[in-house]
């Protein structure tokens, strides 16, 4: 599960880790008024605008922008909230852009030798070694993944303890090699512990702050201050029923509806961008289905679990939801019958054909449909759909997964 920007800080607030103020809107009407709260006793007023996608690259998108008036700020959010934002994160088509951050603009201090004094800040499981782990780095503000392969001596890694977490000492010494001196050493090292506190305690997958920044001296802070200016927060959707404040930033009108659908029925389902469906019982079988595809010169438009022990009416929204798709051309069907029965999947097929209507009014299925079944009750599964040719005209049958796999390429067509 993931969260927006301005959640995120709200929840590094929680834990004291110190955030510039902000307020998320939805109109761009509210923009004059979150400027002047956010820019309040500022000598200098500057804040920044921020679309809140779940999605990166909004700077290069033109959807982060700087503004110095209460005018600029109302532009900008007219900007973004009439435009979708398209980046290399996003579909072709982009995203519709609903909310906005409007936050102060920190300074941020320069940095010796050129550049800014933004850093990388992370917690996150490594699974080679089986323990958590702070992810940190001098090269703030940018992809930390360009940073891990240009660069990987860039990236200090420090595990944490499994029982204490991230102990004062080593949050100290990644400080240090980070550059920090003096007070800021302290300011970094705290954070660094609540943050690692935090990814515990939430059940976080990830916990990011990028970037992480000092701000120029002054009589209070003469080393400056240390301050998160952006964050990204994970969950891990197993241990969200323990956090009701996690569960409340849901924000459905962000994912994929197939996606949210799915997760009604208990289907494990991801949309993917090519055009042969794929309706799978088992994780590793159903990625297995789509490496079989792609060997084969086709590409996979999803991936759907349905399961060890999914009903017919389960295999019936399973196909509606694939079939939904307006890229996917074709179905494979790869059920190994153990616990799932292979009749029950196959008259699933059937319920399914007789029930579907098309985008276009017409009731069965349209589209290729190969279907691969082994397993429990495999002969009365595959009699099922022998004796309902009838009733799915667009039925072929694969012997083994590798023939299976081919012939709905070869009806879809390759790429």
């Amino acid at each position: 599960m993931k969260i927006h920007e301005y959640q995120a800080r709200e929840l590094l607030s929680t834990y004291q880790i110190p955030v510039p103020s902000g307020r998320m809107i939805e109109t761009a009407a509210d923009a004059g008024a979150a400027f002047d709260q956010a820019v309040a006793g500022m000598a200098s007023p500057l804040a920044v605008v921020k679309a809140q996608v779940y999605a990166g690259g909004r700077g290069k998108a033109g959807f982060v922008k700087l503004v110095k008036t209460r005018q600029e700020a109302i532009d900008a959010a007219t900007f973004m909230l009439s435009n979708r934002m398209v980046s290399p994160q996003t579909p072709p088509e982009g995203l519709e852009v609903k909310k906005l951050l409007v936050a102060q603009a920190a300074d941020i201090a320069d940095r010796k030798g050129g550049g800014k004094d933004e850093f990388y800040l992370a917690i996150t499981l490594d699974r080679k070694i089986r323990r958590n782990v702070l992810i940190a780095s001098r090269e703030g503000g940018v992809e930390i993944e360009t940073i891990a392969h240009e660069r990987p001596e860039a990236i200090i890694k420090q595990p944490l303890d499994p029982l204490r977490g991230l102990t004062a000492y080593d949050a100290r010494e990644v400080a240090i090699k980070l550059g920090f001196v003096g007070k800021q050493i302290g300011q970094a090292a705290d954070i660094m512990i609540k943050l690692a506190k935090c990814y515990v305690e939430k059940d976080c997958t990830i916990a990011e702050i990028n970037p992480l920044v000092i701000t120029p001296p002054d009589a209070k802070n003469p080393d400056g201050r240390v301050i998160a200016l952006d964050a990204k927060f994970n969950f891990d959707e197993n241990g969200v029923f323990r956090h009701n404040d996690v569960e409340a930033m849901y924000d459905p009108t962000e994912e994929n509806p197939a996606e949210i659908r799915a997760k009604k029925f208990n289907l494990s389902y991801v949309a993917l961008d090519g055009n042969i469906g794929c309706l799978v019982n088992g994780a590793g079988l159903a990625m297995a289905t789509m490496d079989i595809i792609k060997l084969e010169g086709g590409e996979p438009a999803n991936f759907l679990d349905v399961g060890g022990g999914a009903t017919e009416e389960a295999v019936t929204e399973a196909f509606g939801i694939i079939l939904s798709d307006p890229r996917c051309k074709g179905v494979l069907v790869n059920i190994f019958g153990g616990i799932m029965k292979c009749d029950v999947i196959a008259q699933g097929i059937v319920n399914a054909a007789k029930g579907f209507k098309n985008r276009d009014g017409s009731i069965g299925f349209k589209v290729p449909l190969v279907v691969r079944l082994e397993g429990t009750n495999v002969d009365a599964g595959r009699k099922l759909l022998d004796d309902s040719k009838a009733i799915v005209p667009t039925l072929q049958s694969g012997k083994d997964l590798g023939d299976a796999a081919r012939k709905v390429v070869k009806a879809v067509g390759r790429g």
